[in-house]
C-alpha cells in the first residue's frame, strides 16, 4: 500500500452535476502534493449517469468506477469503495458540489499525525428545513454519543485506509465515520470548509430520512459504543 490518496464518489442520479463535478476534480487531482486518483461508485443509478461515468474512466487514467447491482444507500457505497481501494489515504465526497476538492488540499497537511480529518461547514448553503433538522441530528449525537464531532456528516473526509478497512459497517454507518475512527481510538482533526449551493439535480434526502434514520442509527452506534472491543497489550514474550 503505498502514500497515496484514492478520492471516493458514491454517485446517484447526479447526471446534471457531473461535467462540472469532474472539472473541479481534475484540477485537485493536478494540483495535489500526493498522487490521488477517483473512485466512482455508481449506487445503481437509473438516469445516464452510469454512461458519464464509463466515458470519464475511459479518457483519464485517475479515475475508476465500480457499478452496484442496485441502489443499496450511502453507507454501502462508501463500504465498496473502501473495499476497492488500494492507497493508504481514503478521501470522501459526493458528486453534488456542495463541497468543492480543492479543499482536500487543506486536509493533507495534517497527515500522517492525524488518522483522520473531518470538514465544518460553517455557513451551509441549505434550505432552512436541511439546516435546522441538520443542527437537531448533531447535537442529538453528541448528547447521545459524546464523540465531539460537531459535523459528523460533512461530506468531505480523508481517512487512513488502515482504520478504515477496521470499521464495523452497518446502514448509516456514513453518519459515524469520526466517531468510529474514535472507537479504535485514532486521531481526528476537525477544520472549517467552504460550502456551496447545489449545482443541479435534486437533494436524495429530506425531512423524514434525516430525523428518523438518525435517530435510530444513533442507538444502534451507542449500543455498539458500549460492547465495542478495543485493548492494548502491555507485554508479551516472543
Amino acid at each position: 500500500m503505498n502514500n497515496e490518496l484514492t478520492v471516493i464518489v458514491p454517485v446517484f442520479n447526479e447526471e446534471e452535476s457531473l461535467a462540472s463535478f469532474f472539472k473541479e476534480m481534475d484540477a485537485f487531482i493536478n494540483g495535489a502534493p500526493i498522487s490521488s486518483q477517483v473512485l466512482l461508485v455508481n449506487d445503481g443509478s437509473t438516469d445516464g449517469s452510469e454512461t458519464i461515468l464509463k466515458k470519464k474512466c475511459s479518457d483519464s487514467i485517475y479515475y475508476r468506477y465500480v457499478t452496484l447491482d442496485r441502489n443499496y444507500g450511502l453507507s454501502t457505497a462508501i463500504k465498496a469503495g473502501i473495499d476497492e481501494c488500494k492507497t493508504s489515504l481514503i478521501g470522501y465526497i459526493d458528486a453534488d458540489l456542495q463541497t468543492k476538492p480543492e479543499d482536500f488540499l487543506l486536509y493533507l497537511e495534517y497527515f500522517p499525525q492525524y488518522d483522520m480529518v473531518n470538514g465544518i461547514r460553517l455557513k451551509r448553503k441549505d434550505t432552512v428545513i436541511k439546516r435546522l433538522s441538520s443542527k437537531f441530528a448533531n447535537a442529538y449525537r453528541r448528547l447521545m454519543i459524546n464523540d465531539g464531532i460537531q459535523d459528523s456528516c460533512c461530506p468531505l473526509k480523508i481517512l487512513k485506509t488502515s482504520y478504515a478497512r477496521e470499521m464495523p459497517f452497518f446502514t448509516g454507518m456514513h453518519r459515524f465515520i469520526p466517531a468510529l475512527i474514535k472507537l479504535q481510538n485514532g486521531t481526528v482533526k476537525q477544520i472549517p470548509i467552504s460550502h456551496y449551493s447545489r449545482y443541479a439535480g435534486t437533494s436524495k434526502y429530506h425531512l423524514w430520512n434525516r430525523l428518523v434514520g438518525p435517530f435510530f442509527d444513533t442507538l444502534a452506534f451507542r449500543w455498539m459504543q458500549s460492547r465495542y472491543i478495543n485493548y492494548k497489550i502491555a507485554d508479551k514474550n516472543k
